[in-house]
């Protein structure tokens, strides 16, 4: 299957997996391929033509739960966030859901 991988910076990429692929799987080829620490990865499978949030992979399942036990098929599209680094400071990020996904 092939995924639609959209960062906060609004970059797109794609990863190929397969179809018995699970989110370690997922975070591994993210890492892999775009250098980024995959224990920091929030991944968020958006339904786009409904515009709204089907889950928050990270969040709600294990590392060795199937994409497609998510939801996530051939041509999903997930939103890539990062967990914030713990440094100790009193700095907190602020994140605000688009209104499509709240409701």
């Amino acid at each position: 299957m092939r995924v639609v991988v959209e960062i906060l910076t609004g970059n797109l990429f794609y990863i190929q997996l397969g179809n018995d692929a699970t989110i370690a799987d997922l975070k591994r080829e993210i890492e892999a391929q775009q250098n980024l620490p995959r224990d920091r990865l929030i991944l968020i499978n958006l339904d786009k033509n409904q515009c709204h949030c089907n889950y928050m992979i990270s969040r709600d399942h294990e590392d060795g739960a199937s994409l497609v036990d998510c939801g996530i098929h051939d041509v999903s599209y997930i939103y890539l966030f990062f967990n914030s680094l713990d440094d100790g400071s009193n700095h907190r990020f602020v994140f605000t859901w688009p209104d499509c996904l709240i409701g």
